[in-house]
């Protein structure tokens, strides 16, 4: 029997008593560090990860690396050392950039993985916190609810109708119900204890309270960093796309190259010197480094998106993002801040403002401008103690020698600023709760939007009931008003539905609060018994404002092209002010409440559904028929979620987003994407950040085979026009590193471009060659080939040297390619219309490899290698004109196009 199951047999008492924990204020930051010192950090150790050496090593098992070492033993026994020197200086070189490239992806999946680490909420300093996993200590009190995973092996304290998923510990797929009360007898299992809940685990209903027993390698089941830190980086649609691609590319190549090292051989060229050719041509024409290249350009871009707040957690992802139509946002924290401030309060009938902002509890009561004390007010009094007593967060306010240092709060923000709201009137729970002693709590439901507690009060017990107006409303038969209580006729509820109406018209978030004494109360009593016959006390009006920027980032997604939908709890009215401050709501647009949708058949929503920008009074159940609906009609759904619920639709979206503050675990797990800081502006940076990534892909494709197509063109129709190598072996390897390498991979951090949220989104099934790529691969390979054989032929016939020939053929194909990788960078613009500060990489990526172009054709000991020679300024003359040529007739003949259609169109 492991260890930490004894505890469940230990009363309370002992526990706390043995771990020398409060359960109210839990640790002192001290206490943690020594226990910390002492325990280790609350982790399972994982297996070594890949190191550079072995990084490195890697690089020398690719099959190109492979034959180029075949030929370096090839060149070794034929004695041309000097070859074989250079090849494996080049190899040496290639593996270099391919260790930098998958370092740096490496490093971009870790830095992930970390920021996906799970997290717990711990009572620190009598204060419920949420802090890293890693850092829970024996003897922690936590705190959870519905969604949590837990994250260390836990003797509970409290329990709340706590329903825990065992299934990753026990194989059993129902959930156990759990209570806080000491077992008679050891269990024999960790299924059987019933007063304990083990790290990995999930809590599915209610929630609970307890001290953390065991933590890392001593828990019962040493799994959590695999369950929830696993980052999926399985291969993308496109990957595997682009890897049956590679393929097929290979075995083209390689006839290629065959043909030219027959057509060699055939004319009488040395055999050694067609079969270095041949190999040569293969490893720099064949697109072996297709799928790497992607991974590099997806990690790259995963490391950005992460630096912009959006953290992805399978990459099929990132490709979804550029695709996406319709975004579906929660309203509350997510485009608006999740600041709660009480700024109204209903009481009796009477309306009062309230003054102050944010968690400062400091305000007045104000009724018709004039301030009044609620204490004195019996119902505004009673609305304030219930708001503060049916309430599960914390709020504390210090001033250390009279300068404050401001307030802390924990838990649900909105009930926080009730908690505030409250502290106005000089009503603290703390205080409230010597008075009254909480016997029993039943938590807020999705189904029932409501919670409520029962509490001793004297010899009395109270049911106090928090949550939605019309909800609760619909509970009560009593209303008070003046200190008594009357009977709710249909006139008083019209009046009331009335008040609600128009304070929820003014964006404010309306909570209703009620309450019944219960004269017959008996432990075991069910929910539906108790939650009736209620007495209607009052609600709140409470603001959240927008998140800064948030316009701004609404009207980026219309000019890209994509829909937003707000969906949010709050009430109709309430949801309608704050999509028309935001101008979510066009022209045109429609609203629908949860029971609209529930009245509406398939078919019916389904013809509407496009034009519905608002959802109001919305269950998690909605999201999802909203999910399928949106994508049976052809779109690409995001779909934010938090709660446990949510998951359901977050997992059936085609981008399902989940809030990092404030989402449950089970929706993270089920989420392709999380948000660290849940701000809509940060979905609309990750959608950004996605097309940018699809866009750079595109751009190494783009490169890399319209380079390698012009490679082998020049070679091929040299050898059928019956002309000499226009280049040698060694000097083919070199192209590969110069070209190919540091340009290539400055393509990968090429920034988001200014068009690019202007652009509609792609289709799904658009391949990546769509939009004529494929056209501008070939006819930019052709060009590159056929100026190159022209340099070379010219040069030849009228200087009748061949090395001089070759290294003007050299010069001119590595100039071209390397003012087409500027041309790669935009589909739509002339190269020289691109901002070359945006991509300093690039420029000095071009410069070092025109550097060391210029260094083998005059250095003396490397032209001996690479067979070059000095070339004047003539000679660069013609090579810059030609290469430069193919590139200023394109866009000439393209703006003379261009005006003739315009001629065209005026006449």
């Amino acid at each position: 029997m492991k260890k930490s199951l004894l505890w469940s047999v230990t009363s309370k008492e002992d526990i706390q008593r043995h771990f020398k924990v409060n359960p109210q204020n839990g640790l002192s930051e001290g206490e943690v560090k020594r226990r910390r010192a002492r325990y280790g950090e609350n982790s399972i150790r994982e297996k070594k990860r890949k190191g550079p050496a072995a990084i490195m090593l890697d690089q020398f098992k690719d099959f190109m690396v492979l034959v180029l070492l075949g030929a370096t033993l090839i060149s070794g026994l034929l004695e041309e050392y000097g070859d074989a020197l250079t090849i494996i200086a080049i190899v040496i070189l290639n593996a270099l950039l391919g260790f930098i490239q998958e370092y740096r992806s490496e490093r971009s999946f870790a830095a992930l993985k970390k920021l996906s680490a799970p997290r717990g909420k711990v009572m620190r300093g009598g204060m419920l916190r949420e802090i890293p996993a890693a850092e829970v200590v024996p003897g922690d009190i936590i705190a959870f609810e519905a969604g949590d995973r837990i994250c260390a092996d836990v003797r509970l304290l409290h329990a709340v109708n706590l329903q825990v998923d065992e299934s990753p510990l026990t194989g059993e797929s129902h959930t156990v119900e759990k209570e806080a009360a000491p077992l008679r007898a050891a269990p024999s299992s960790p299924g059987d204890a019933l007063n304990m809940v083990f790290s990995g685990t999930m809590a599915t209903a209610g929630n609970g309270r307890g001290v953390a027993v065991a933590t890392g390698m001593e828990t019962e089941m040493g799994r959590i960093a695999t369950l929830i830190q696993d980052v999926e980086v399985h291969s993308t649609p496109l990957q595997r796309r682009l890897a049956r691609l590679g393929k097929i590319l290979v075995v083209s190549c390689l006839v290629l190259c065959f043909i030219v090292v027959f057509l060699g051989l055939w004319r009488g060229e040395p055999l050694y010197t067609m079969l270095m050719a041949g190999i040569s041509l293969a490893v720099a024409a064949i697109p072996e480094g297709l799928p790497a290249i992607v991974t590099v350009a997806l990690a790259l871009g995963v490391q950005r998106m992460m630096k912009r707040k959006a953290i992805v957690r399978r990459l099929p992802a990132v490709e979804s993002l550029g695709c996406a139509t319709f975004i579906c946002s929660d309203k509350t924290g997510t485009i608006t801040q999740n600041k709660m401030t009480v700024k109204k309060v209903a009481a009796g009938g009477v309306s009062y403002d309230v003054s102050g902002d944010g968690y400062e509890p400091f305000g007045g009561f104000f009724r018709q401008r004039s301030q009044v004390n609620p204490l004195k007010d019996p119902d505004l009094s009673r609305v304030l103690h219930i708001a503060a007593l049916c309430n599960n967060a914390s709020f504390a306010y210090d001033s250390a020698k009279g300068k404050k240092t401001g307030p802390e709060i924990g838990g649900n923000p909105t009930e926080a600023a009730l908690l505030v709201c409250a502290a106005k009137a000089g009503l603290w729970r703390r205080k409230l709760e010597r008075d009254y002693q909480r016997i029993e709590e039943f938590p807020f439901s999705a189904d029932k939007k409501y919670m409520s507690v029962i509490c001793r009060h004297g010899r009395t017990i109270q049911l106090l009931v928090k949550g939605a107006p019309e909800r609760v409303l619909a509970a009560c038969t009593a209303v008070m008003e003046g200190g008594k209580v009357i009977r709710l006729d249909d006139g008083r509820r019209r009046q009331i539905l009335s008040q609600i109406e128009r304070m929820a018209a003014d964006a404010l978030r309306t909570i209703a609060v009620a309450e019944r004494t219960l004269s017959n109360y008996h432990s075991g009593m069910k929910r539906e018994d108790v939650e009736k016959e209620l007495v209607f006390c009052g609600f709140y009006g409470l603001m959240d404002p927008p998140r800064p920027r948030i316009h701004e980032a609404i009207r980026r997604c219309r000019k890209a092209g994509i829909r937003i939908v707000m969906i949010t709890g709050d009430h109709r009215n309430t949801a309608l002010a704050i999509a028309r401050q935001l101008n979510i709501l066009q022209p045109g647009g429609k609203a629908l409440t949860g029971g609209e949708l529930d009245e509406m058949s398939e078919a019916e929503l389904s013809h509407c559904i496009e034009n519905v920008q608002v959802y109001a009074r919305v269950n998690p159940e909605h999201k999802l028929r909203i999910v399928r609906c949106l994508k049976n009609k052809g779109h690409i759904v995001a779909m934010t979620g938090d709660g446990v619920n949510d998951a359901p639709a977050v997992k059936e979206a085609d981008i399902g987003i989940a809030m990092g503050l404030t989402g449950t675990d089970v929706t993270k797990e089920a989420a392709s994407l999380v948000l660290s800081d849940d701000n809509f502006n940060t979905i609309v940076a990750a959608v950004e950040e996605g097309r940018s990534i699809y866009d750079n892909i595109r751009k190494f494709i783009r490169f890399l085979l319209g380079c390698n197509f012009g490679e082998i063109l020049v070679m091929l129709l040299a050898m059928l026009a019956g002309l000499p190598l226009p280049l040698r072996p060694i000097q083919i390897l070199w192209v590969n590193l110069v070209t190919d390498g540091l340009p290539a991979m400055a393509l990968g951090v090429d920034p988001t471009g200014d068009d690019t949220m202007l652009r509609p989104p792609r289709s799904p099934s658009e391949g990546v060659f769509a939009r004529g790529l494929w056209v501008k691969i070939l006819s930019r390979g052709f060009l590159i080939g056929i100026t190159t054989l022209l340099v070379f032929a010219y040069s030849l016939s009228n200087y009748e040297s061949l090395i001089y020939a070759q290294t003007m053929a050299l010069s001119t194909l590595v100039a071209t390619q390397l003012i087409h990788v500027f041309e790669c960078r935009s589909e739509y613009l002339p190269f020289w219309e691109i901002n070359l500060k945006q991509n300093v990489f690039l420029v000095l990526a071009v410069l070092v490899s025109s550097i060391l172009m210029l260094v083998i054709i005059y250095h003396p000991a490397l032209q001996q290698v690479f067979q070059t020679v000095p070339l004047y300024g003539k000679d660069w003359a013609l090579v810059l004109a030609a290469s430069f040529f193919p590139y200023v007739a394109r866009y000439l003949f393209a703006s003379l196009e261009s005006v003739f259609r315009q001629g065209r169109a005026t006449a």
